[in-house]
């Protein structure tokens, strides 16, 4: 009961503030990682360069799912952008519904951009079915197919020192975020910039323009504030002996 009830309050508040960020712009702070990304898409074009999205091996039935979906939705904008480039942004996953996903969501982006007739299938793939397996396919790619960044947004353990070291041994750029504790240390001392903790589910707002992403942030923002006046608030209780 309290979780549905939960759920409904924060469905009516992103509704809400859909509504207000379509009325007026959004005010993000600047976070260095998608500062640089928004950069090397457009570099990419024009050096004819891919980028590499890597979206890790997440499955999307358990609690890992929520960093692969923040992940599909940064390579939605992506595969927009560079669609009409001569070297188009290729994907990969390591679980075969995520490859699946990654397909239908770079086709999207190229349907967006009205050049649906360029879309190749094999721009998304599924590199292995294990975390190291698909590490060593997703370097292939970086190694052989004359990427310019490895973009990698998901869930990644250990193995992203793999790609990690793969992308400095190939003087590749690197952007990362992990919803992982390990995979985050092993990218904050690897990656040049980095994304923390919640930033990973931030792309949308930042690189694209649908209010819904930029409203989804200030609804964490809210729910972390009740979350936090809860805990006060039941200390407050139990100190005065209320529970």
């Amino acid at each position: 009961m309290i979780a549905a009830s939960s759920l409904l309050l924060a469905a009516i508040l992103l509704a809400a503030l859909t509504l207000i960020k379509r009325k007026s712009p959004a005010r993000l702070r600047e976070i260095p990682a998608f500062t640089r990304l928004i950069r090397t898409v457009g570099l990419s074009i024009e050096d004819g360069k891919r980028l590499h999205i890597s979206l890790g091996h997440g499955n999307l039935l358990d609690a890992r799912g929520g960093s692969a979906f923040a992940g599909l939705a940064m390579l939605r904008i992506i595969a927009e952008r560079t669609s009409v480039s001569d070297m188009p942004s290729v994907a990969s996953a390591g679980d075969p519904t995520l490859g699946l996903l990654t397909q239908d969501t770079i086709q999207a982006g190229y349907q967006a951009a009205n050049v649906d007739e360029l879309y190749v299938p094999t721009t998304g793939r599924v590199t292995g079915l294990t975390p190291f397996s698909y590490a060593a396919g997703a370097m292939h790619i970086a190694a052989n197919e004359s990427v310019s960044t490895n973009i990698l947004t998901g869930h990644f353990g250990p193995e992203a020192g793999l790609l990690a070291e793969s992308s400095d041994r190939d003087h590749v750029t690197l952007i990362g975020a992990s919803d992982n504790l390990t995979g985050q240390a092993v990218l904050y001392v690897s990656a040049p910039d980095a994304l923390i903790g919640e930033e990973l589910f931030a792309a949308g707002a930042y690189l694209g323009s649908d209010p819904a992403h930029t409203a989804s942030l200030s609804l964490q923002d809210i729910l972390r504030w009740l979350v936090i006046l809860a805990l006060l608030g039941g200390a407050a209780l139990k100190f005065v002996g209320v529970i």
